[in-house]
């Protein structure tokens, strides 16, 4: 059974953030938020701890087009979003330059084994799975929502049986893919009508499938469908899944690094860049009042 990961995420609001009816544009978030070395953090890097590219704090983020989390800039070379926006917080913070390696969602976790990066920044849920062979630093509490056509005459889907029958864009290897098909299995043992998932790992097909009525419904990240609804007013939030989960800073098993991106976090919440970040992305709703290091996660039954 499906549980909350956390008594602070309780209270959690199920309704379209307030943010959603500002317009948001990624094109005024383009100027990097930068932060001063924080001795704490550094002080916390293991002894001899040897960074993949020496000086530098090497980032596995997304290379796909996914506001506010991930996005290219209008140089059509630079990755901005609230990712790599912490990524820049946290290489600073450790008096670290920072190199953002775009990368597939399917790719960060033989990268972070075998030593091709630092850590990966994917809006990576923790997991009691994941804790056997990564160790997180948390940095923001994230729902998951469904998303429709703004004229859509789906008006809520708040639990399984909302989802049978109907055409769900889902991302492979996804916490959501996950909710899906463990509902779709308890749904069909009960004679409901099977859910269609759609795997469309690009936001750009993912939205045009939607709006061009080949799928009734996504399943993603809230900060994605939250960003949608205030930036292009083309499609609203109808609801959420079964629990909120951290989002963490994510890096090899036993490295020790984890304290000090934990010590850099809680650094950038008191002098207050965390929370510029998370504005100007629209990414409020997700604040957390202190960086965990492998809190309980996210277990599936």
């Amino acid at each position: 059974m499906e549980r909350v990961i956390a008594s602070a995420l309780a209270a959690w609001l199920f309704s379209t953030p307030l943010f959603a009816a500002e317009k948001l544009d990624a094109k005024n978030n383009e100027t990097p938020i930068n932060i001063a070395a924080n001795p704490q953090a550094i002080a916390k890097i293991p002894p001899g701890f040897h960074f993949v590219n020496p000086g530098y704090l090497t980032v596995a983020t997304s290379a796909s087009n996914s506001p506010p989390i991930g996005l290219w800039a209008s140089d059509n070379k630079t990755l901005i979003g609230s990712d790599p926006d912490f990524a820049r917080l946290l290489a600073d913070s450790l008096g670290l330059k920072l190199k953002l390696v775009p990368a597939a969602w399917e790719d960060w976790p033989l990268g972070i084994t075998a030593g091709r990066y630092d850590v990966a920044m994917f809006n990576i849920a923790v997991t009691e799975e994941r804790k056997q062979k990564f160790d997180f630093a948390t940095y923001r509490a994230d729902n998951h929502a469904f998303a429709v056509k703004a004229d859509s005459a789906i008006t809520a889907i708040n639990g399984r049986e909302d989802v049978a029958g109907k055409r769900i864009i889902v991302g492979s290897g996804t916490n959501q893919e996950k909710i899906l098909l463990s509902w779709d299995a308890k749904n069909r043992a009960q004679g409901l009508a099977p859910v269609q998932p759609i795997y469309l790992n690009d936001d750009a097909s993912a939205t045009l499938a939607l709006l061009s009525g080949r799928a009734d419904a996504s399943f993603g990240p809230q900060a994605m469908a939250a960003w949608k609804v205030a930036s292009r007013g083309q499609t609203k939030i109808v609801g959420h899944g079964p629990f909120r989960a951290w989002v963490a800073v994510t890096t090899k098993k036993g490295n020790g690094l984890d304290v000090a991106l934990q010590q850099a976090i809680n650094g950038a919440i008191a002098s207050g860049q965390y929370q510029q970040v998370l504005a100007r992305w629209g990414e409020q709703e997700e604040a957390v009042v202190a960086s965990q290091v492998n809190p309980a996660g996210i277990v599936y039954q």
